[in-house]
């Protein structure tokens, strides 16, 4: 049989930007008996944390919960605002932008990708200008809506999704926005209904502390609208028959319950701290983080300071060095897994998960398993990242974030 939780002694350190650690007491909530999903109870419970959802989301509007990966959240938030053949407007930031635009093209619609070329566009954040100038050339409005990612995990870069929305403005553009905030929310500072956002895409698996299996959709009145007359099919992901039960706490099919007990004690938990402060520790850590990668003489994947994110950091590797090697062997010497280079980075870098259930001691030990491997890897270090992490924690307590 296979086992999935042996580690030679200790705990092993999950520091993947997502899935990120579960706290144990969201574990404790999920463990609870599960209940009859149509019974009053559950109600209860569905009404609580509808509510406090859009909190986190900084709207007004509905959230939209489904059982589901974040891919799954893509397309919800596709089949219910466009038609067959509808041109949309997606720009390339990283891994996960490449596969939303190719979810894109096999649903139907008529993708244009534009970006920054090359693996160093993959060191960028959107460039709102280029989205602004093809809206202006698009007369006639073919493009209905512009899609684009926030925080683009393959890549550690958190582009601005403000500018995005003065763009489509400045261009008189009627599109829909639709943003990919998986990774960033509950993060990186993201706010729905004051960036005009129409449909908000997000996962359970990174800021929210959850296994992977819960997925969302907070939607604006205008994207609302267009759901009721769009031509694409649509069943398990129409938000309709959602809006309807969710009115009483309660959905259209079974949901997933004891996820949900957990989304529930990941609400209150984020509530309680105060998201400020959440999103204040996340800032400090990646400072650290990237303190210690300065440290060591590398290079920060994100190549623009203003847009580095606070949920990850991508480090590339000098020529020559294949960072999946050095990875393995920091994995199998000190049962630490980092994130890989996806896609046109793949084998250039690796990334650095600094979010959820976390702190300045599991991060400087993080450090030290790089350290140890990036020197076991023969890769050559201008001095100790540690070192300067721990300097950086120690000077930089949480109070002086706010």
């Amino acid at each position: 049989m296979l086992n999935l939780d042996f580690h030679p002694s200790g705990r092993h350190f999950l520091q993947i930007p997502g899935p990120s650690p579960v706290p144990d007491r969201i574990l404790r909530a999920m463990s609870l008996p599960t209940i009859d999903h149509r019974g009053p109870e559950f109600g209860a419970l569905g009404r609580e944390l509808l509510a406090k959802v859009k909190k986190v989301f900084k709207t007004d509007n509905p959230v939209i919960i489904y059982p589901a990966s974040g891919t799954g959240a893509w397309e919800a938030a596709l089949a219910n605002t466009l038609s067959p053949g509808d041109e949309v407007l997606m720009f390339e930031t990283g891994h996960f932008a490449t596969l939303w635009h190719r979810m894109a093209t096999r649903l139907g619609l008529a993708p244009e990708f534009i970006g920054l070329p090359g693996y160093e566009g993959w060191r960028h954040g959107v460039q709102a200008d280029m989205i602004e100038a093809r809206l202006r050339e698009d007369t006639g409005h073919r493009l209905k809506a512009v899609c684009v990612v926030h925080n683009e995990t393959s890549t550690g870069v958190t582009s601005d999704i403000a500018a995005v929305r003065r763009a489509i403005d400045a261009a008189g553009h009627p599109a829909l926005l639709l943003v990919d905030t998986i990774s960033g929310l509950a993060s990186a500072d993201y706010r729905h209904d004051e960036w005009g956002v129409d449909v908000t895409i997000s996962g359970s698996q990174k800021g929210l502390m959850l296994p992977p299996g819960i997925s969302f959709n907070a939607v604006s009145d205008k994207a609302i609208e267009a759901s009721r007359h769009n031509a694409m099919p649509k069943s398990f992901w129409a938000w309709d028959e959602i809006l309807e039960a969710n009115k009483n706490g309660y959905w259209p099919y079974t949901p997933s319950t004891n996820l949900l007990y957990g989304l529930n004690e990941s609400l209150d938990m984020l509530l309680e701290e105060g998201l400020e402060h959440v999103l204040a520790r996340h800032q400090r850590w990646a400072a650290g983080v990237r303190t210690a990668v300065e440290a060591w003489g590398l290079e920060i994947q994100c190549q623009d300071p203003t847009l580095y994110s606070p949920v990850l950091t991508g480090v590339v590797m000098p020529e020559g060095t294949d960072a999946d090697a050095v990875r393995k062997i920091i994995h199998e010497r000190f049962d630490l897994s980092l994130g890989t280079g996806l896609g046109k980075a793949k084998g250039k870098m690796f990334r650095i998960g600094h979010l959820g259930d976390c702190n300045d001691l599991t991060l400087i030990a993080t450090l030290g398993g790089c350290e140890a491997g990036l020197k076991l890897a023969g890769v050559p270090l201008k001095g100790s990242g540690v070192a300067a992490a721990l300097d950086y924690f120690a000077g930089q307590p949480l109070e002086a974030a706010h």
